[in-house]
Protein backbone atom coordinates (compact mmCIF):
# COMPACT_ATOMS: atom_id res chain seq x y z
CA UNK A 1 0.00 0.00 0.00
CA UNK A 2 1.61 3.43 -0.59
CA UNK A 3 1.50 5.94 2.36
CA UNK A 4 3.26 8.85 3.27
CA UNK A 5 6.52 8.58 5.94
CA UNK A 6 8.77 11.47 6.88
CA UNK A 7 12.71 9.60 5.62
CA UNK A 8 15.93 10.03 7.64
CA UNK A 9 18.33 9.81 4.74
CA UNK A 10 21.48 10.91 6.32
CA UNK A 11 22.45 11.68 10.13
CA UNK A 12 22.84 15.50 9.16
CA UNK A 13 20.29 16.00 6.60
CA UNK A 14 16.33 17.30 7.37
CA UNK A 15 13.88 14.41 6.81
CA UNK A 16 12.03 14.56 4.17
CA UNK A 17 8.25 13.47 3.28
CA UNK A 18 8.10 11.18 0.41
CA UNK A 19 5.35 8.32 -0.73
CA UNK A 20 6.42 4.96 -0.08
CA UNK A 21 5.23 1.39 -0.58
CA UNK A 22 4.06 -0.38 2.16
CA UNK A 23 3.85 -4.28 2.11
CA UNK A 24 1.06 -6.17 3.70
CA UNK A 25 1.44 -7.60 7.45
CA UNK A 26 3.36 -10.75 7.38
CA UNK A 27 2.94 -13.10 10.17
CA UNK A 28 2.70 -11.85 13.28
CA UNK A 29 2.67 -8.61 12.16
CA UNK A 30 -0.03 -5.57 12.86
CA UNK A 31 -1.12 -2.71 10.31
CA UNK A 32 -1.84 0.50 12.29
CA UNK A 33 -2.95 3.26 10.67
CA UNK A 34 -1.10 6.17 13.05
CA UNK A 35 -3.30 8.85 14.73
CA UNK A 36 -0.73 10.52 16.52
CA UNK A 37 2.71 10.29 16.81
CA UNK A 38 5.55 11.69 19.76
CA UNK A 39 9.01 12.73 19.00
CA UNK A 40 11.57 11.08 21.78
CA UNK A 41 15.22 11.81 22.44
CA UNK A 42 15.76 8.30 21.36
CA UNK A 43 14.89 9.48 18.36
CA UNK A 44 17.98 11.72 17.98
CA UNK A 45 19.98 8.62 18.15
CA UNK A 46 19.48 8.23 13.91
CA UNK A 47 21.61 11.83 14.34
CA UNK A 48 24.52 9.97 15.74
CA UNK A 49 27.44 9.45 12.71
CA UNK A 50 28.09 6.19 11.57
CA UNK A 51 25.91 2.95 11.26
CA UNK A 52 23.98 2.44 14.37
CA UNK A 53 20.65 2.93 12.78
CA UNK A 54 20.63 2.27 8.84
CA UNK A 55 20.00 4.63 6.84
CA UNK A 56 17.70 5.77 4.78
CA UNK A 57 15.09 5.18 7.18
CA UNK A 58 11.78 6.18 9.21
CA UNK A 59 12.32 6.63 12.25
CA UNK A 60 9.22 7.48 15.51
CA UNK A 61 8.50 5.04 18.30
CA UNK A 62 5.70 6.45 20.01
CA UNK A 63 2.60 5.72 17.54
CA UNK A 64 -0.84 5.57 18.75
CA UNK A 65 -4.23 4.58 15.41
CA UNK A 66 -5.80 2.15 14.70
CA UNK A 67 -5.16 -1.39 13.90
CA UNK A 68 -6.19 -1.78 9.66
CA UNK A 69 -5.22 -5.18 9.25
CA UNK A 70 -3.88 -8.15 10.51
CA UNK A 71 -0.90 -11.13 9.62
CA UNK A 72 -1.61 -14.94 10.03
CA UNK A 73 -1.19 -15.86 13.73
CA UNK A 74 -1.76 -12.36 15.21
CA UNK A 75 -4.32 -13.45 18.27
CA UNK A 76 -5.58 -10.90 20.72
CA UNK A 77 -5.33 -8.04 18.39
CA UNK A 78 -8.18 -7.06 15.33
CA UNK A 79 -9.02 -5.15 12.65
CA UNK A 80 -10.73 -1.33 14.49
CA UNK A 81 -8.54 -2.00 17.85
CA UNK A 82 -7.48 1.60 19.16
CA UNK A 83 -3.83 0.81 19.90
CA UNK A 84 -0.67 2.60 21.77
CA UNK A 85 3.05 0.97 20.10
CA UNK A 86 5.66 0.58 22.52
CA UNK A 87 8.78 -0.95 21.83
CA UNK A 88 9.58 -4.23 21.10
CA UNK A 89 10.79 -7.80 23.00
CA UNK A 90 11.49 -11.50 21.72
CA UNK A 91 9.17 -12.84 24.00
CA UNK A 92 10.95 -15.62 24.82
CA UNK A 93 13.60 -14.82 26.99
CA UNK A 94 14.13 -14.98 31.04
CA UNK A 95 13.85 -11.37 31.14
CA UNK A 96 10.43 -11.09 28.76
CA UNK A 97 8.89 -14.42 30.88
CA UNK A 98 10.19 -12.55 34.54
CA UNK A 99 8.28 -9.72 33.35
CA UNK A 100 11.34 -7.04 32.32
CA UNK A 101 10.81 -7.13 28.92
CA UNK A 102 12.93 -3.80 28.43
CA UNK A 103 16.37 -5.72 29.23
CA UNK A 104 15.85 -8.83 26.26
CA UNK A 105 19.08 -9.06 25.26
CA UNK A 106 17.77 -8.91 21.92
CA UNK A 107 16.69 -5.52 22.82
CA UNK A 108 19.48 -3.82 20.42
CA UNK A 109 18.27 -5.77 17.30
CA UNK A 110 14.52 -5.71 18.01
CA UNK A 111 14.86 -1.57 19.00
CA UNK A 112 17.56 0.90 17.87
CA UNK A 113 19.10 -1.20 14.30
CA UNK A 114 15.82 -0.32 12.75
CA UNK A 115 16.54 -3.27 10.44
CA UNK A 116 14.11 -6.01 9.77
CA UNK A 117 14.94 -9.22 11.62
CA UNK A 118 14.44 -11.56 8.67
CA UNK A 119 15.76 -9.32 6.24
CA UNK A 120 12.32 -8.91 3.92
CA UNK A 121 12.66 -5.31 2.76
CA UNK A 122 8.63 -4.26 3.44
CA UNK A 123 9.29 -0.42 2.94
CA UNK A 124 10.33 1.09 -0.15
CA UNK A 125 10.79 4.40 -2.26
CA UNK A 126 9.53 5.49 -5.53
CA UNK A 127 12.66 4.39 -7.08
CA UNK A 128 12.23 0.86 -5.54
CA UNK A 129 15.23 1.09 -3.17
CA UNK A 130 14.56 -0.57 0.69
CA UNK A 131 13.72 2.27 3.39
CA UNK A 132 14.49 0.71 6.87
CA UNK A 133 10.84 0.37 8.79
CA UNK A 134 12.20 -1.57 12.03
CA UNK A 135 13.14 1.24 14.12
CA UNK A 136 11.53 -0.07 17.62
CA UNK A 137 9.53 -2.54 15.84
CA UNK A 138 7.15 0.00 14.55
CA UNK A 139 8.92 3.19 12.62
CA UNK A 140 5.56 5.56 13.01
CA UNK A 141 6.86 9.17 11.63
CA UNK A 142 4.25 7.66 8.76
CA UNK A 143 0.66 7.63 8.26
CA UNK A 144 0.92 3.41 8.81
CA UNK A 145 3.39 1.44 10.49
CA UNK A 146 3.63 -2.53 10.77
CA UNK A 147 4.00 -3.86 14.85
CA UNK A 148 3.65 -7.18 16.41
CA UNK A 149 1.56 -8.60 18.96
CA UNK A 150 4.82 -8.09 21.60
CA UNK A 151 4.78 -4.03 20.58
CA UNK A 152 0.96 -3.37 19.71
CA UNK A 153 -1.14 -2.48 23.14
CA UNK A 154 -5.26 -2.65 22.87
CA UNK A 155 -6.44 0.67 24.64
CA UNK A 156 -9.91 1.78 25.36
CA UNK A 157 -12.03 2.76 22.25
CA UNK A 158 -14.27 5.36 23.75
CA UNK A 159 -11.83 8.05 23.24
CA UNK A 160 -11.61 11.03 21.06
CA UNK A 161 -9.79 11.06 17.99
CA UNK A 162 -7.43 13.90 19.07
CA UNK A 163 -7.10 11.99 22.75
CA UNK A 164 -6.07 8.95 20.46
CA UNK A 165 -3.49 10.66 18.63
CA UNK A 166 -2.11 12.09 22.07
CA UNK A 167 -1.43 8.63 23.88
CA UNK A 168 1.47 7.67 21.42
CA UNK A 169 4.20 9.04 23.85
CA UNK A 170 2.77 6.37 26.39
CA UNK A 171 4.94 3.81 24.71
CA UNK A 172 8.02 5.05 25.69
CA UNK A 173 8.87 8.86 26.69
CA UNK A 174 6.25 8.75 29.66
CA UNK A 175 6.10 5.10 30.25
CA UNK A 176 10.23 5.36 31.13
CA UNK A 177 9.27 8.28 33.29
CA UNK A 178 6.43 6.92 35.28
CA UNK A 179 7.71 3.53 34.97
CA UNK A 180 10.77 4.43 36.26
CA UNK A 181 9.32 6.17 39.58
CA UNK A 182 6.37 3.45 40.32
CA UNK A 183 8.21 0.29 38.79
CA UNK A 184 11.81 0.25 39.09
CA UNK A 185 12.45 2.69 41.46
CA UNK A 186 9.33 2.25 43.76
CA UNK A 187 8.46 5.45 45.55
CA UNK A 188 6.28 4.93 47.90
CA UNK A 189 3.71 7.61 50.25
CA UNK A 190 6.07 9.76 52.15
CA UNK A 191 9.30 9.06 50.08
CA UNK A 192 11.84 11.89 48.94
CA UNK A 193 12.55 12.28 45.55
CA UNK A 194 14.73 14.60 43.21
CA UNK A 195 14.41 14.39 39.20
CA UNK A 196 17.49 15.94 37.03
CA UNK A 197 15.86 17.01 33.86
CA UNK A 198 12.27 18.11 33.77
CA UNK A 199 11.79 16.85 30.23
CA UNK A 200 9.05 14.65 29.30
CA UNK A 201 10.58 11.39 30.98
CA UNK A 202 11.46 13.97 34.08
CA UNK A 203 7.88 15.32 33.95
CA UNK A 204 6.28 11.78 33.80
CA UNK A 205 8.24 10.90 36.79
CA UNK A 206 7.62 13.72 38.84
CA UNK A 207 3.51 13.06 37.98
CA UNK A 208 3.84 9.64 38.45
CA UNK A 209 5.59 10.26 42.30
CA UNK A 210 2.87 12.88 42.91
CA UNK A 211 0.12 9.97 42.41
CA UNK A 212 2.34 7.25 44.92
CA UNK A 213 1.98 9.85 47.34
CA UNK A 214 5.55 11.22 47.83
CA UNK A 215 6.10 13.89 50.15
CA UNK A 216 8.89 15.85 49.00
CA UNK A 217 9.61 15.64 45.03
CA UNK A 218 11.72 18.04 43.81
CA UNK A 219 12.49 18.61 39.98
CA UNK A 220 15.80 20.23 38.51
CA UNK A 221 16.52 22.06 35.03
CA UNK A 222 18.00 24.45 33.31
CA UNK A 223 14.08 25.61 31.72
CA UNK A 224 12.08 28.33 34.40
CA UNK A 225 9.56 27.50 31.52
CA UNK A 226 9.77 23.60 32.71
CA UNK A 227 10.57 24.44 36.31
CA UNK A 228 7.24 26.13 36.23
CA UNK A 229 5.19 23.44 34.45
CA UNK A 230 7.07 20.98 37.23
CA UNK A 231 5.38 22.84 39.70
CA UNK A 232 2.14 22.61 38.41
CA UNK A 233 2.23 18.91 38.08
CA UNK A 234 3.10 17.90 41.70
CA UNK A 235 6.93 19.40 42.23
CA UNK A 236 7.12 20.48 45.98
CA UNK A 237 10.66 22.27 44.82
CA UNK A 238 12.57 23.56 41.87
CA UNK A 239 16.02 23.84 41.24
CA UNK A 240 17.84 25.47 38.91
CA UNK A 241 20.45 23.42 37.25
CA UNK A 242 23.34 25.80 37.06
CA UNK A 243 23.04 26.50 40.87
CA UNK A 244 26.03 26.10 42.83
CA UNK A 245 26.33 22.69 45.29
CA UNK A 246 22.43 21.76 44.22
CA UNK A 247 22.99 18.11 46.14
CA UNK A 248 24.40 20.40 49.06
CA UNK A 249 20.79 22.09 48.80
CA UNK A 250 18.90 18.83 48.32
CA UNK A 251 20.41 17.22 51.26
CA UNK A 252 19.15 20.74 52.95
CA UNK A 253 15.64 20.60 51.67
CA UNK A 254 15.48 16.81 52.84
CA UNK A 255 17.19 16.61 56.39
CA UNK A 256 19.87 14.10 54.39
CA UNK A 257 19.17 13.37 50.67
CA UNK A 258 16.48 12.09 49.03
CA UNK A 259 15.57 8.33 48.92
CA UNK A 260 15.41 8.28 45.35
CA UNK A 261 16.63 10.01 42.44
CA UNK A 262 16.36 9.89 38.84
CA UNK A 263 18.55 11.28 36.30
CA UNK A 264 17.08 11.62 32.65
CA UNK A 265 19.96 13.84 31.24
CA UNK A 266 23.20 11.13 30.91
CA UNK A 267 25.34 14.00 31.86
CA UNK A 268 28.26 12.34 33.76
CA UNK A 269 28.58 15.41 36.31
CA UNK A 270 24.97 15.92 36.78
CA UNK A 271 24.74 11.88 37.72
CA UNK A 272 27.16 12.86 40.20
CA UNK A 273 25.22 15.30 41.66
CA UNK A 274 22.21 12.97 42.00
CA UNK A 275 24.01 10.49 43.60
CA UNK A 276 25.16 12.84 45.74
CA UNK A 277 22.11 13.92 46.33
CA UNK A 278 20.80 10.24 47.98
CA UNK A 279 20.44 9.29 51.79
CA UNK A 280 22.22 6.69 52.97
CA UNK A 281 21.07 3.79 51.71
CA UNK A 282 19.32 5.75 48.60
CA UNK A 283 19.10 4.98 45.21
CA UNK A 284 19.84 7.04 41.68
CA UNK A 285 18.14 5.27 38.73
CA UNK A 286 19.72 6.33 35.76
CA UNK A 287 17.84 6.56 32.17
CA UNK A 288 19.26 8.38 29.85
CA UNK A 289 21.23 7.55 27.08
CA UNK A 290 24.82 8.92 25.40
CA UNK A 291 27.00 8.88 28.16
CA UNK A 292 30.38 6.12 27.77
CA UNK A 293 31.13 6.33 31.37
CA UNK A 294 30.53 8.32 35.16
CA UNK A 295 32.58 9.10 37.66
CA UNK A 296 31.02 8.95 41.12
CA UNK A 297 32.49 9.02 44.26
CA UNK A 298 33.15 5.76 45.64
CA UNK A 299 32.87 6.98 49.51
CA UNK A 300 29.03 7.26 48.51
CA UNK A 301 28.59 3.92 47.45
CA UNK A 302 30.40 2.34 50.77
CA UNK A 303 27.26 4.38 52.78
CA UNK A 304 24.50 1.91 50.77
CA UNK A 305 23.74 4.47 47.55
CA UNK A 306 23.23 2.56 44.76
CA UNK A 307 23.18 3.09 41.09
CA UNK A 308 20.22 1.22 39.01
CA UNK A 309 20.04 1.54 35.48
CA UNK A 310 16.36 1.73 33.63
CA UNK A 311 15.06 0.90 30.58
CA UNK A 312 11.75 1.74 29.82
CA UNK A 313 11.17 2.28 33.21
CA UNK A 314 11.50 -1.58 33.76
CA UNK A 315 7.02 -1.76 32.70
CA UNK A 316 5.48 -4.31 30.63
CA UNK A 317 3.52 -2.62 28.25
CA UNK A 318 0.57 -4.04 28.03
CA UNK A 319 -0.26 -3.74 31.45
CA UNK A 320 1.29 -0.48 32.48
CA UNK A 321 0.11 1.50 29.54
CA UNK A 322 -3.62 1.08 30.20
CA UNK A 323 -2.62 1.88 33.88
CA UNK A 324 -1.26 4.88 32.55
CA UNK A 325 -4.55 6.13 30.57
CA UNK A 326 -6.94 5.32 33.60
CA UNK A 327 -4.79 7.62 35.58
CA UNK A 328 -4.86 10.41 33.25
CA UNK A 329 -9.07 9.72 33.01
CA UNK A 330 -9.25 10.34 36.56
CA UNK A 331 -7.14 13.55 36.49
CA UNK A 332 -3.92 12.43 38.26
CA UNK A 333 -1.95 12.09 35.37
CA UNK A 334 -2.14 14.65 33.05
CA UNK A 335 0.75 13.74 30.53
CA UNK A 336 -1.16 15.83 27.52
CA UNK A 337 0.16 18.86 29.36
CA UNK A 338 3.17 18.06 27.85
CA UNK A 339 2.26 17.72 24.05
CA UNK A 340 2.48 20.13 21.67
CA UNK A 341 0.90 18.96 18.07
CA UNK A 342 2.95 19.26 14.82
CA UNK A 343 1.73 18.03 11.47
CA UNK A 344 3.87 15.28 10.00
CA UNK A 345 5.12 18.02 7.52
CA UNK A 346 6.62 20.07 9.84
CA UNK A 347 8.71 17.17 11.17
CA UNK A 348 12.09 19.39 11.10
CA UNK A 349 10.42 22.27 13.33
CA UNK A 350 9.33 20.06 15.94
CA UNK A 351 12.88 18.38 15.86
CA UNK A 352 13.85 22.04 16.78
CA UNK A 353 11.92 23.27 19.10
CA UNK A 354 12.65 19.86 20.99
CA UNK A 355 15.83 20.33 20.95
CA UNK A 356 15.45 24.11 21.96
CA UNK A 357 13.49 23.55 25.03
CA UNK A 358 10.50 25.49 23.06
CA UNK A 359 8.47 22.51 23.65
CA UNK A 360 8.57 19.19 26.42
CA UNK A 361 6.97 16.67 23.75
CA UNK A 362 6.22 17.17 20.16
CA UNK A 363 3.64 14.75 18.50
CA UNK A 364 3.19 14.63 14.57
CA UNK A 365 -0.15 14.27 13.11
CA UNK A 366 -0.43 12.45 9.84
CA UNK A 367 -2.30 14.25 7.08
CA UNK A 368 -2.85 17.50 9.72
Amino acid sequence: MHIDAAVLRAFDAPFTIESLDLADPGPGEILVRIAGTGMCHTDQLGRIPGDLVAKPAVLGHEGAGIVEATGPGVVGVTEGDHVVMSFDSCGTCTDCRDGHPGFCPQMAAHNMLAVPLDGVTRLTDASGTAVHNRWFGQSSFATHALGTVRNVVPVTRDLAPDDLARLGPLGCGVQTGAGSALIALGVRAGDTFAVFGAGAVGLAAVMAARVAGAATIIAVDLHESRLELARELGATHTLNGADDDLAGQIRGLTGGGVRYALDTTAVPDVVATAVASLRTHGVCGVVGVGAREYRLDANLLLMGRTVKGIIEGDAVPHTFIPKMIELWRQGRFPFDRLIATYPLAEINAAEADAHSGKVVKPVLIPGG
